[in-house]
């Protein structure tokens, strides 16, 4: 059996076939419905509050990191969630 060309995969992993370029071209050609797109989307990391999360970057000693790394594995949680927790309680304290 000859398998037949592909040009890359679907986005649920279906090859995409030499058949099948023309009528995915001419579909593009006509252009999507942005707003339908957009009430398909789903997926994504959960909201964390009342806006979208930002992403900060903070430089750690090795002992430091050493110990988050414990903390998170013997809380059962995430590094993320120990410095949230850990920033959260210094804020609330002064």
């Amino acid at each position: 059996m000859i398998m037949p060309e592909t040009h890359g995969t679907k986005a649920d992993g279906t090859p995409i076939t030499a058949d099948m370029v023309e009528p995915m071209a001419d579909e593009a050609e006509r252009g999507y419905d942005v707003d339908e797109i957009l009430r398909r989307r789903r997926g994504g990391r959960p909201a964390m509050g009342s806006a979208a999360s930002s992403v900060e970057s903070v430089r750690l000693d090795p002992e430091l990191k050493r110990d988050l790394l414990l903390r998170a594995a013997e809380e059962r949680i995430s590094v993320s969630e120990v410095i949230r927790r850990a920033i959260g309680q210094y804020l609330r304290a002064s």
